[in-house]
Formats: C-alpha cells, structure tokens, sequence
C-alpha cells in the first residue's frame, strides 16, 4: 500500500503589535493560488485562537496580563500544540499558567482536531459582522455554560483584531482577483442563519497582492 504524502505542517509566528493583519499576511506569505489563501487563513485563525485562549487565561486567573495581583498562580510562557483544521495541519501556542491548573476551552487539552469551530472564527471577520453577532457566534462556539461577561471579554479581547481587518484600505481597482467562499452559520435572534464569508484576494496594478 502505498504511503499517504505527509502534509507540511503551518506553524503560526506571533508578531508584537500585529495591528495590520493584512500588511502582516502578505509579509509572510508569496499568496498566488487558493491554496495560499489557506496559509494565510491559517495565521488568521491562529493569532486568533491565542487572543481567545489568552482571554480565557485572564478568566481563570482573576486578573488580566497587564494588571497587578497577589495570586500565588501566574502566566507562565506558552506550549507549542499541534492540530488539524479545515485549512490542514498547523501549530498554536497555548497559554501556560505557573500551577499547570489552565484549561483552555477553545481547544481543549487532548483536542486535536478543530475543523468544527475554525470555520465559525474565520466566518467573525466578514464584513457587516456586528459585535453582537460576533459574540453570538462566541456563545456558539464556547456553549450556553459560558457566562455573558466572559463572552463579552473574549469580544472585547478579539474586536480590535477583527476591527483592523474590516476597515483595511482598499485600492479602486484590482486587474486580478482570486475569490473563495466559508459557509458558516449564525445564530441571530434566537434563529439560526446560513451566511458565507467571502475571501477575496486582489493583485494591484503595482502587483502587490491584497487580501
């Protein structure tokens, strides 16, 4: 039997100040194809996933990264992890607390394969996503179990990010475009909605590319 091709794995390198998520995307990655889109979707969704994690950190330990306490347990470094998701293999670093007591929810300790919420965090970046509908794709994700207020932290923790990516300058015309589609559902109103994001890659008339 003949051996399955071993799929490169992505890992995900966290800059300081990651304001522009765009200028960062087309830093990293010579984007051409569709499947480059993936790579970059998959930067996207682990900067993503860390800001989710690092809200929850605060959660269970009391106190925010930048605030003071008198708790004997604190941050303690990351944990490189390995999972799979829709757009294939890649690394996340998980936040580490002093005690080893941190459980992250998002992805689980012994969770190894995500491709059943990437979609739905990817889906949080599409434009005319409302805060509330993003944390309503949150409370989907987390589960009803999930307190208001720790939902409202991981909107607050992730909205700038999100934020940055929907108000991007845009040139007036692109020669080339390359378009992709992320069907996803929302929850609205107590009604569940089916929407698609649209990933669209644009090439300029400098020739740079745009996403």
């Amino acid at each position: 039997m003949a051996r399955r091709e071993k799929q490169p794995v992505h890992k995900v390198v966290m800059t300081e100040g990651k304001r522009n998520i765009v200028h960062q995307l087309l830093e990293e990655y010579d984007i051409q194809t569709a499947e480059d889109i993936q790579e970059a979707l998959k930067d996207l969704l682990g900067s993503t996933l860390k800001e989710m994690m690092e809200a929850e950190m605060d959660e269970h330990l009391g106190y925010g990264r930048s605030e003071r306490s008198d708790s004997d347990d604190y941050r303690n470094g990351y944990k490189p992890k390995r999972i799979n998701s829709s757009f294939g293999s890649m690394d996340i670093q998980v936040p580490q607390d002093r005690k080893s007591t941190f459980e992250p929810q998002v992805v689980r300790k012994r969770q190894k394969d995500i491709s059943g919420i990437d979609q739905k965090i990817i889906s949080m970046y599409a434009k005319g996503m409302t805060t509330r509908q993003i944390s309503d794709t949150l409370m989907d994700i987390y589960g009803f179990e999930a307190s208001e207020g720790f939902i409202s932290d991981v909107t607050d923790k992730i909205l700038p990010q999100i934020e940055d990516w929907q108000n991007r300058p845009l040139e007036e015309v692109y020669p080339v475009v390359y378009i992709d589609a992320i069907h996803y559902s929302v929850r609205e109103d107590g009604v569940i909605r089916k929407l698609a994001a649209y990933v669209i890659l644009g090439l300029t008339l400098e020739g740079k590319r745009k996403s």
